[in-house]
């Protein structure tokens, strides 16, 4: 089976770019909208429609393959890729063309070291186009052999076994006091996110008012779960908050997560991205730094590395380094989704939390595939995505995993192991 035609379609994602660095530096919020001027290059303003281009490959029986090109919510910062205009991925995509028309789907390793293995796509552009054009390949493989798409994944990885539903972390963005009663009766494994992106308004100068939600937020899960025996992890993106506000000391802190502790009682505490130290190499030490004073109190607290945390030699700098508990392999910004099998792999390897996520500024289809490379890889906890309704998230990741692991009995009713990487 081969690929025939080419197809590349200007779409849209379920939430919302924003320019993090305007943010960061006390832009205010007017209803759903920022007000002031963008600061990172590429924002026409501080909050703007997120674009997605859909990659489409017609395959010689009819079959359309198909995959999502897509960066994250606060793109351009961080090490990450800008954002892009849908024509961007189009001629990109466009460029190769020739070479993907007639393409054998029978190696999907072949696939990736094709696509990875050279400069192929402009540099503004690369890992986006990647990304999306390697979910349509992924299934056009699948397709072509006659197995889901975690089943090539896990070949590539050179992995067997049954298929699992993995853990799920749901995000609230700003609505953290609405959508937690949602996420509880949804069963969430993970949540709320939080979305603490500004010191003054949401975490506190000294942190008073992420303590005051971690609190209410402990209450509110017992009053909502009732009798019922749940017990889910209490998971925060914090933006660097804790280091904004406690001037990335790592004494005051591990005080201050001392207190979180208490809060959260007897919730299980992942604190994301609790300081921005400006580079990788920094962010590295002073992570690795604050990791260690809180296994040296004894506090049982999770640090998530996040930003500047990006590309596969991002990931392996942070896991030899020990810099963090849960490495956020964050699918956009890794390129072909091959490349977030294999962080995946690399993180469980080292024995750490494998968390496949993502952003809100995807779209279904990458929900989809990531859903797969996330069984695939064995990830402890992947995002609910895209958007950040709860209650839709969950509905695609969930279902997509329940009905691959039914399909998986199917079609590997035995354990079968490829020919692996």
């Amino acid at each position: 089976m081969k690929i025939d035609k080419v197809l590349v379609v200007a779409t849209e994602t379920a939430y919302y770019s924003d320019d993090q660095a305007a943010i960061r530096a006390g832009a205010r919020q007017d209803g759903f909208l920022y007000v002031g001027e963008p600061r990172t290059p590429g924002f026409d303003a501080i909050r703007q429609p997120g674009s997605a281009a859909s990659i489409l490959l017609v395959l010689s029986d009819g079959y359309v393959a198909h995959g999502d090109s897509a960066v994250v919510q606060y793109s351009g910062v961080a090490g990450r890729e800008p954002m892009f205009r849908p024509e961007a991925i189009d001629a990109a995509v466009r460029g190769v063309e020739g070479e993907l028309v007639g393409q054998d789907l029978s190696d999907f390793a072949g696939i990736m070291r094709w696509l990875e293995g050279r400069n192929l796509f402009p540099q503004s552009v690369a890992r986006a186009a990647a990304y999306g054009l390697s979910q349509a390949l992924l299934d056009a493989c699948a397709h072509a052999q006659g197995v889901l798409m975690a089943h090539v994944v896990q070949d590539y990885l050179g992995r067997g076994g049954a298929l699992r539903a993995v853990p799920v972390f749901t995000q609230s963005g700003d609505d953290r006091y609405g959508s937690v009663d949602r996420m509880v009766l949804k069963r969430a494994d993970f949540l709320p996110h939080g979305l603490f992106n500004d010191v003054e308004s949401k975490f506190g100068t000294q942190g008073e008012l992420f303590l005051e939600y971690v609190s209410w937020l402990r209450d509110r899960v017992r009053t909502v779960a009732g009798a019922a025996s749940y017990s889910p992890t209490f998971h925060f993106d914090i933006y660097g908050c804790a280091g904004d506000a406690f001037e990335r000391d790592t004494a005051r802190i591990v005080d201050f997560f001392a207190k979180v502790v208490e809060a959260a009682h007897p919730y299980a505490l992942r604190i994301e991205h609790p300081l921005d130290a400006g580079d990788r190499a920094s962010q590295i030490r002073e992570m690795a730094a604050l990791r260690a004073a809180l296994r040296d109190r004894g506090l049982p607290v999770e640090i998530v590395a996040d930003e500047w945390c990006n590309t596969l030699d991002d990931i392996s700098a942070f896991v030899e380094a020990g810099a963090a508990d849960v490495i956020h392999v964050k699918t956009p910004d890794l390129g072909s989704i091959a490349n977030s099998a294999v962080a995946l792999a690399m993180v469980k390897a080292a024995g750490l939390v494998g968390y496949c996520g993502g952003t809100c500024n995807e779209t279904e289809r990458s929900a989809q595939v990531s859903a797969h490379v996330a069984m695939a890889a064995n990830a402890d906890e992947i995002l609910a995505k895209p958007g950040m309704g709860v209650d839709e998230a969950l509905m695609v990741v969930r279902n997509e995993m329940v009905r691959a692991v039914s399909l998986d009995r199917v079609l590997r009713p035995h354990e079968e192991i490829g020919a692996g990487r």
